[in-house]
């Protein structure tokens, strides 16, 4: 008899060539994993789970009584009780390590598209309307020798301090829970405490992971502090920032722009207030969205996954103590 795996909402299925013929796979994609009868029914049987933002939580874990590994295909695991998951012997693990040059690759770029206007003034011209010369009202601001601050100072973080100062000959100031002496004597990084960095920054790039301590971690009062030309730019969770704090910020000028990659609510409905602005700049999710970082993304999680199923230690185990 066959054992069984789930995917959900894992597109690069080609990935899934390591899997041999004793393992049964069932895909899903799209659905509500807490109604759906057939995926409901599947768990039952599941020995491995593979995909991305499954909530794995007591519930689902009441009805996996099989499960032994839950591979996530992302850097990120909050979607993950590992405390739970722990208690049943059901391993967790990520995929680190494989994205962080792709993510800075987007977060700097939205970062450049919010200062430059560039998605304003692409509808601009494609609209018609450029006729004439530039009045000064439509004029952008510059990127190069500006002060760049970047709260979550971790892989990513180091890698957009990289571009910033290489590139673009920026300042760097970071707050971290803990000092980088490797981004300071590289990218001649500041540590500064948070209040510091966003009275100081052009632009502001939050890059934390979300935890209770840095859910809403920007909010009213942090926008107050920034400059009124500063722009804001979150690459981290949609969490870490109160949504309604930055609407107001933006709606009163007390921020010059954002530029967003994530949302509180993925995905944003067309009639979200941010939509409104054309000062933000906003992209979907797409930190890791290119297809060789998450064809890496999609193999390692794959090997995670095959590993904790063949009785072998999977390399990038979130909760080692499952083992004992």
């Amino acid at each position: 008899m066959s054992r069984k795996i789930i995917t959900y909402n894992f597109v690069l299925t080609e990935a899934l060539e390591k899997i041999d013929d004793s393992f049964e796979i069932e895909c899903f994609e799209g659905i509500n994993p807490k109604t759906d009868l057939t995926f409901l029914r599947a768990l039952q049987e599941a020995e491995g789970i593979v995909g991305l933002a499954l909530p794995v939580d007591k519930e689902l874990l009441d009805r996996a009584p099989n499960l032994k590994i839950v591979a996530n295909n992302s850097t990120g695991y909050n979607n993950l009780s590992i405390e739970e998951m722990t208690k049943r012997g059901v391993m967790g693990t990520h995929t680190p390590g494989v994205l962080e040059d792709t993510t800075a690759d987007a977060i700097f770029g939205i970062l450049l598209a919010a200062a430059r206007r560039i998605p304003e003034l692409d509808h601009f011209v494609k609209a018609g309307n450029w006729k004439q010369h530039l009045t000064t009202e439509q004029y952008a601001v510059d990127v190069h020798h500006k002060t760049l601050g970047i709260i979550g100072m971790g892989k990513i973080g180091s890698i957009i301090a990289k571009r910033g100062h290489f590139g673009f000959d920026m300042k760097i100031l970071y707050h971290n829970r803990t000092r980088n002496i490797d981004a300071e004597e590289k990218y001649h990084a500041a540590y500064c405490d948070l209040d510091t960095l966003l009275k100081e920054s052009d632009f502001v790039c939050l890059m934390t992971p979300l935890t209770p301590e840095t859910e809403n971690l920007i909010g009213e009062r942090e926008f107050k502090l920034m400059k009124k030309s500063s722009i804001f730019v979150n690459g981290s969770r949609g969490k870490t920032v109160d949504e309604k704090a930055l609407i107001e910020a933006l709606r009163t000028n007390e921020i010059h722009g954002a530029a967003l990659d994530v949302y509180q609510t993925e995905p944003l409905k067309p009639d979200h207030p941010l939509l409104q602005f054309a000062n933000v700049v906003t992209t979907p999710h797409i930190g890791s969205s290119t297809y060789e970082t998450e064809l890496k993304m999609a193999k390692l999680a794959v090997e995670n996954l095959h590993a904790g199923l063949t009785g072998k230690r999977p390399k990038n185990l979130i909760n080692p103590d499952v083992l004992n």
